[in-house]
């Protein structure tokens, strides 16, 4: 028995994602595809807004952080070099239509295949769609291997992550091949994206390890609060291009690319939230609801890390989160931070013995993503001092991500990576 499509082929075409939002009154009609940004003012209703997908850089990496993430880590599994190719010609073109606002491929009538997009996302605007790709050290290298003829283009700041003090690595949730993150304003958009390059690498890749994020905006556009009840995401390097960018020093391939370090970590909500509000303060180095350091009042006030107390004690803790992350503490390190909050349930706990008491643990915390030009100068020695003296690691747990080098951004008619595949 054939597996069709209810409907007879009296039906007209399948409409496009565009055809269905043109239809509900026009919102985007007329806009390009993803080559160009659509011209947006502070009228135009963020969920119609597209981000431009080719550029000189990677969208999702600066662009304005959007309200949620749909990561996913991919582990190839094909053997030739020209199916991988393929692959990123497919992702680029599906991309660039989704990110425009399109299906992820054209949908015709022939009801005897699959379609070319699920569908779920058909009656939704772009939400400001983006869709960043990274290069895990398995595409050049595995099991002392070159697979596919890339060992030797394999940039030396893409290393491998060192083992931290405290880190529980699951290795089913650690590392990958391929990395894509998808972000919008709404989360089935972004979903729906992963999903079809998800779909379109069967037989190529396979899904590794995924990972689900949200960020609520606070009314003003204020920072973001974490599940910790903090403001996240306060301190901004002042000279961006300089902290994300890789320049000359890098293979031509990476140039105007960033190094992304992904870190999965699981936050002990449930021990947190018992903890007195003064301690939660000096945990974090900054006042609760206000967002300011520790004996300030404005959340963008400077840290001055050198304030002491009338018994000649440091105002913010030595091991305090913000303190041991500043760059001044670091010889002037820094990283961008675009992290997203995450809520996979809870697990539940049973002692074997007497008095047999049970336990509810959340499966919650920060999906922490930060992009930087070299991770050795940047996120490797801020976190090695970090993992070591912060006092939050009492409530925090690294228990999976990785290392991806996200190269530069794509220009009309080349796909992503291409300047990598051209350059052996």
């Amino acid at each position: 028995m054939s597996r069709r499509s209810p409907g007879g082929k009296g039906e007209s075409p399948a409409p496009t994602r565009r055809g269905f939002l043109v239809g509900a009154g026009g919102a985007i009609a007329g806009a390009g595809l993803a080559g160009g940004a659509e011209a947006a003012t502070a009228t135009t209703p963020v969920a119609t807004r597209r981000e431009p997908f080719r550029g000189r850089h990677q969208a999702g990496i600066l662009t304005p952080q959007q309200a949620h993430s749909y990561f996913l880590a991919f582990d190839l599994t094909t053997a030739k070099r020209d199916e991988v190719v393929t692959l990123l010609r497919s992702w680029t073109e599906a991309a660039a239509r989704m990110a425009g606002g399109e299906t992820a491929a054209a949908l015709g009538d022939d009801r005897s295949a699959a379609p070319g997009d699920s569908g779920e996302a058909l009656d939704l605007p772009p939400s400001r769609l983006t869709l960043t790709f990274g290069f895990g050290a398995g595409l050049f290298t595995k099991g002392g291997k070159d697979r596919y003829g890339l060992a030797a283009q394999r940039p030396t700041a893409l290393v491998d992550l060192p083992r931290f003090n405290g880190d529980q690595l699951v290795e089913a949730q650690t590392g990958g091949d391929l990395s894509l993150q998808a972000c919008a304003e709404d989360p089935q958009v972004a979903f729906h994206a992963a999903r079809q390059l998800a779909r379109l690498a069967y037989g190529v890749a396979q899904v590794r390890w995924a990972q689900s994020g949200f960020l609520s905006a606070t009314p003003g556009g204020g920072t973001p609060r974490n599940l910790m009840g903090f403001r996240d995401g306060t301190q901004v390097p002042e000279k961006l291009d300089e902290v994300v960018w890789v320049a000359s020093e890098g293979p031509a391939w990476m140039r105007n690319g960033s190094y992304l370090v992904a870190r999965r970590i699981r936050i002990s909500l449930e021990h947190w939230d018992r903890s007195e509000l003064d301690f939660q303060e000096e945990v974090v180095g900054r006042h609760k609801y206000s967002g300011a350091p520790l004996g300030k009042k404005n959340e963008r006030d400077p840290l001055d890390l050198d304030r002491t107390d009338a018994d000649g004690n440091p105002v913010i803790p030595e091991t305090a989160h913000v303190r041991l992350a500043a760059a001044e503490s670091n010889g002037g390190a820094q990283i961008f931070r675009r992290g997203y909050s995450y809520n996979d349930g809870v697990n539940f706990t049973a002692e074997r013995w007497p008095p047999w008491r049970q336990g509810m643990m959340y499966d919650a915390g920060l999906f922490f993503v930060a992009y930087q030009r070299d991770p050795r100068t940047a996120f490797i020695p801020i976190f090695e001092k970090m993992s070591r003296f912060d006092m939050m690691n009492q409530y925090v747990t690294h228990v999976g991500g990785g290392l991806f080098a996200c190269p530069g951004g794509v220009a009309a008619g080349e796909f992503i990576g291409q300047r990598l595949f051209d350059s052996v």
